[in-house]
């Protein structure tokens, strides 16, 4: 059965609520072990194994992604993720780098088969919005199912 890891960096919870719809979508795709972390949960790399598809992201704060998810994300460069299923997604206030910063870092660093682009959210709390990362969610889920 396959399996799937959605960990967020937030400030202000926002990237929390984007990564729980993210999980929906992932869900509705028939991927039916779906787990949400903070990122402060993950301790060491062992913490990211067994998952065949992840979901990372980060609220943008000063145009940099979280403390919290750089250390992660160094962290995670022994975890070989070489090949899975991934995306990256944030919410920001103002400039939203975070989430293409680390799209390229799975894609490029990790060698992740990654959806195409990366999604930033400005409001996780509109309809709209809400909708988009579920969707993202649904094609993670997807492409771990394909």
């Amino acid at each position: 059965m396959p399996k799937a890891l959605v960990v967020y960096a937030t400030r202000t919870a926002k990237t929390k609520e984007v990564a729980n719809h993210i999980a929906e979508g992932i869900k509705t795709a028939g991927v039916e072990e779906v787990k949400v972390a903070d990122v402060k949960s993950i301790k060491c790399a062992s913490d990211l194994a067994g998952y065949d598809g992840y979901a990372f992201g980060s609220a943008t704060y000063h145009g940099e992604m979280m403390e919290a998810m750089k250390t992660m994300l160094f962290m995670a460069e022994k975890a070989d993720l070489d090949g899975k299923i991934g995306g990256a997604f944030g919410s920001y206030g103002w400039s939203g780098e975070a989430p293409d910063r680390i799209y390229q870092t799975m894609k490029n660093i990790f060698n992740m088969k990654m959806v195409d682009s990366a999604l930033r959210i400005k409001s996780p709390a509109s309809l709209g919005d809400a909708q988009l990362a579920h969707a993202y969610g649904r094609e993670i889920g997807q492409k771990i199912k394909a």
